[in-house]
């Protein structure tokens, strides 16, 4: 029996190559790499070696190394490859200004893209009367559920004075400025900004009204968030500044409340809440926070009495003249506080704590609820 002569792999063409890399995406723009201009050459040598040539859009490219782990993967992934060669260069500034404009258009200003006609984001102003209530655990817990739904999310620390949600979320790298843009990091599958990326250690922000209004402006239009499907705002405590900007920059944004079940914390609650009766924005819901203790013997204690969160929602639904819903009740759990000082929120680290379960129930209630027109602006005027 004569047998049918083998034949080696041929080595991959250089077409293959690009083909390959369409599934390399950069970590923070989350787009193909070939689709944004970063691929400088591909050869395919004798000895089958694949050397790749990336452009990085900035030299200190926080990311090089993943980037160059996806190509790399990606490539050997062929038939035929012997050896695989990434070599980094920078974009030039030219580069850099056909990337910003294939993003964002080439208009003077950055717009903000969340308050654009027709924007399919939905955008939560988490917001309280009063500060030690766990807002900013309730804003990373939901932000981090929605991530892990397989949504899109991106959180403004919009506390600026307060700033604590990138540690609560476990971000450490900082953002990456390319041209007019500018790249937050990622951090348990949520893009996040805050002031304190931009501050040296834990040095206080001193700043008044206009400062303010600006840096919520940068936050918003200078940063590239992609496509997003939910943006969440941590607020500052209270009916400043801070909530009055937002107001007027994302009008179509609804505000969720989060209160304790004391009736002093309520009844200031109410406050942050009934301030959406003047910038027409919807309530989208009410959550009451550390609503009992578990005892070990399984008994439970209301620390904070109880019925603020109902109550905060019947008051609000009065204001409003439509149903403000009561979204959950979240038990006191000192793993809450632990996880966020670790960096990894509890609906992650603990999904099945009876905490992270109603937090889950409460990210999923505003990922899939329909959207109303209630409190929102119809191009329709009086004649």
């Amino acid at each position: 029996m004569t047998l049918a002569p083998t034949h080696e792999t041929l080595a991959p063409t250089v077409e293959a190559v690009r083909q390959a890399l369409t599934g390399v995406l950069d970590p923070e723009i989350q787009r193909p790499i070939t689709d944004l201009g970063m691929v400088k050459e591909i050869t395919v040598g004798a000895d089958r070696t694949v050397t790749v040539g990336i452009y990085l859009t900035v030299s200190g490219c926080p990311l090089r190394e993943r980037i160059t782990a996806d190509t790399t993967a990606a490539v050997s992934a062929l038939p035929g490859v012997g050896a695989v060669r990434v070599e980094l260069d920078v974009m030039s500034d030219e580069q850099r200004t056909e990337l910003r404009k294939s993003l964002r258009g080439d208009a003077a200003e950055p717009e903000i893209p969340f308050a654009r006609p027709g924007s399919l984001t939905r955008v939560y102003c988490v917001a309280s009367g009063k500060g030690g209530v766990g807002k900013s655990t309730v804003t990373v817990n939901l932000a981090a559920a929605m991530a892990a739904r397989g949504l899109s999310v991106g959180v403004v620390d919009a506390d600026i004075h307060g700033h604590s949600v990138p540690r609560m979320l476990g971000a450490t790298d900082g953002p990456t400025r390319v041209e007019k843009m500018i790249m937050p990091p990622r951090a348990n599958g949520v893009k996040v900004i805050s002031i304190g990326m931009f501050t040296p250690g834990n040095a206080p922000v001193v700043w008044r009204g206009p400062m303010l209004h600006r840096a919520l402006q940068q936050f918003l239009g200078e940063v590239y968030w992609g496509d997003l499907n939910v943006l969440l705002l941590d607020l500052p405590p209270g009916t400043g500044d801070i909530a009055i900007s937002l107001a007027q920059l994302l009008p179509e944004s609804e505000i969720l409340v989060v209160t304790t079940p004391q009736a002093a914390a309520a009844e200031v609650a109410e406050r942050a809440g009934a301030i959406a009766a003047q910038t027409r924005q919807r309530v989208a819901g009410v959550v009451e926070n550390m609503s009992w203790l578990q005892l070990p013997d399984g008994s439970t204690t209301q620390l904070f009495g109880s019925g603020g969160g109902q109550s905060v929602a019947e008051s609000l639904s009065l204001a409003m003249g439509t149903e403000v819903p009561l979204l959950g009740q979240v038990p006191l759990d000192p793993r809450l506080g632990e996880a966020g000082d670790a960096g990894t929120p509890l609906v992650l680290s603990e999904p099945e704590a009876p905490a992270a379960v109603v937090l889950r129930d409460i990210a999923k209630r505003l990922s899939v609820r329909p959207r109303g027109l209630a409190g929102c602006r119809l191009p329709v005027s009086p004649s």
